[in-house]
């Protein structure tokens, strides 16, 4: 993710791509609010066609409000329209909580700390 311009205020959200590990895993850090969304989407998208599984480590990841949630929605529609596994690893307690609530808990494949299907 790029480093904000000088004077700006750094993104709500930054994310790494390890495009080394198989499967390939999207690692979050900070907010996913109103506003940061899109970002995390367009980055996101075009690795749906090429690999069959891809993870969301949300490890780092400490606030999502409805519009986050909406991304992970969007994400996941597409990622099945693509014949690609979206799976999430390392919920913490607000992510969990508010996908839980809007249930979608049980569409997301839920990995563990290391890619491990959590029962």
């Amino acid at each position: 993710m790029p480093d904000s311009a000088p004077g700006q205020t750094p993104p709500t959200l930054t994310f790494d791509v390890d495009h080394s590990a198989r499967p390939i895993v999207v690692r979050c850090h900070g907010k996913l609010v109103a506003g940061v969304g899109d970002i995390l989407y367009n980055q996101v998208k075009p690795l749906l066609q090429d690999h069959k599984r891809i993870i969301l480590d949300l490890t780092e990841l400490t606030r999502m409000d409805s519009l986050g949630l909406g991304t992970l929605a969007r994400l996941y529609v597409s990622a099945r329209s693509a014949g690609c596994n979206l799976e999430l690893m390392n919920l913490g307690k607000q992510v969990r909580i508010l996908l839980g609530t809007a249930h979608m808990l049980n569409a997301f494949t839920i990995v563990g700390e290391h890619g491990i299907k959590m029962n």
